[in-house]
C-alpha cells in the first residue's frame, strides 16, 4: 500500500523544507510535521506534543518517564464547591 503524499504548489515552501532537512539531518516529512504542529499550538495555544515531552524528560532527567506516576504525584484533591 503507497503512504500518503502532500503535494505542495508552492516553490518556496519546498526549497525551505528540503534546506531545513538537510541543514537539520531531517526527512523533509518530519520537518513539515513539525511545523504544522506548531503551527497548529500557536493557532490553539497549546503546547506541541514534541515540546510536551522534551520537557517531561528534562525535567525528569529521562527519556523513559512515567506519566502516570507523575500525574499521580501531583493531584490534588478538590475542595467541591462554596455553597
Amino acid at each position: 500500500m503507497a503512504a500518503p503524499q502532500l503535494s505542495v504548489r508552492s516553490a518556496k515552501a519546498i526549497e525551505i523544507a528540503h534546506r531545513l532537512a538537510r541543514r537539520d539531518k531531517r526527512t523533509i516529512a518530519n520537518i513539515v510535521e513539525t511545523a504544522l504542529e506548531e503551527y497548529e499550538a500557536r493557532q490553539t495555544g497549546r503546547e506541541p506534543a514534541s515540546s510536551f515531552w522534551r520537557r517531561i524528560s528534562e525535567q525528569y532527567g529521562s527519556d523513559d518517564v512515567d506519566l502516570e506516576a507523575i500525574i499521580q504525584e501531583n493531584r490534588k484533591p478538590h475542595k467541591g464547591i462554596d455553597l
